[in-house]
C-alpha cells in the first residue's frame, strides 16, 4: 500500500497516512478515464440551441409565380431553405445529449484518475481544513504553504459552507466533497488536495 505525508494547513508534515491499493494504487485505465469525461462534458451540456424550419418562419404562403412558362425553376414558396430569409434545412432542435456510464466504468475512472495523481506526486492530504469564518486569504495562505497548483482541487469529507465560499473566491481552486468527486475534475486540476476525513471515507466507500 502506497504511503503519503500528511501535513497541517502550515504545510509542516504531522505524520503518514497508508492509502488503499484498489483506490490509490491501481494501473490507471485511460480508455476509461477519457469514456467518464466524454461523459460528464456531456451531461454538462444545456442543449437549448433552437433554429426555425421552413414551417415556422414567417411569410412565405403564397406561390411566388405561376407552376409554368415563367422560365423559373417551379417554386412553392419564398420560405423555403433555398431562398433568403428561409427556413433552415436539418434546423437543431432542444435536445438531452445526457447518458449514463455504467457503475463499473465510473469507479474504475475514478480509481484510475486517483492512482494516476498519487503516482504524480500530485496528491496532497491536508490534516484538516479548520475555519471558524469565511476566509479566502486564509485558504490562500494554506494552499501556498502546501505546495497546491494553480488548479487546485479541494475535496472535503463534509460541506463546510465557510471552506466551500471561502475557496470558490480563488481563481483555480474548486471545493467538492468526497460523495461528489468526479473523474473530469481529478483530470484538470494540477494539485489534488484532499483533507484527511474525506481520504478515510473515499476508501470506505470504493475499497
Amino acid at each position: 500500500m502506497p504511503n503519503i505525508t500528511v501535513v497541517d494547513m502550515a504545510g509542516k508534515s504531522v505524520g503518514e497516512m497508508m492509502l488503499s491499493d484498489a483506490i490509490f494504487g491501481i494501473k490507471p485505465n485511460a480508455v476509461v478515464m477519457h469514456m467518464a469525461v466524454v461523459n460528464y462534458l456531456a451531461n454538462q451540456r444545456q442543449g437549448t440551441q433552437s433554429t426555425l424550419t421552413r414551417t415556422e418562419v414567417s411569410g412565405g404562403g403564397k406561390k411566388p409565380w405561376r407552376q409554368k412558362g415563367t422560365g423559373h425553376a417551379r417554386q412553392g414558396s419564398t420560405r423555403a431553405p433555398q431562398w433568403r430569409h428561409g427556413g433552415i434545412v436539418h434546423a437543431p432542435k432542444p435536445r438531452d445529449y445526457s447518458y449514463a456510464l455504467n457503475k463499473k466504468v465510473r469507479r474504475l475512472a475514478l480509481k484510475s484518475a486517483l492512482s494516476d495523481k498519487v503516482a504524480a506526486g500530485n496528491m496532497i492530504v491536508l490534516e484538516e481544513l479548520k475555519l471558524d469564518t469565511f476566509s479566502t486569504k486564509t485558504v490562500v495562505a494554506c494552499l501556498q504553504a502546501i505546495g497546491a497548483g494553480k488548479k487546485t482541487l479541494v475535496v472535503l469529507a463534509d460541506n463546510n459552507a465557510f471552506a466551500v465560499k471561502s475557496i470558490a473566491n480563488i481563481k483555480g481552486a474548486k471545493a467538492t466533497q468526497f460523495n461528489t468527486l468526479n473523474t473530469y475534475d481529478i483530470i484538470h486540476a494540477d494539485t489534488v488536495v484532499m483533507v484527511k476525513g474525506a481520504v478515510e471515507k473515499i476508501q470506505e466507500v470504493y475499497a
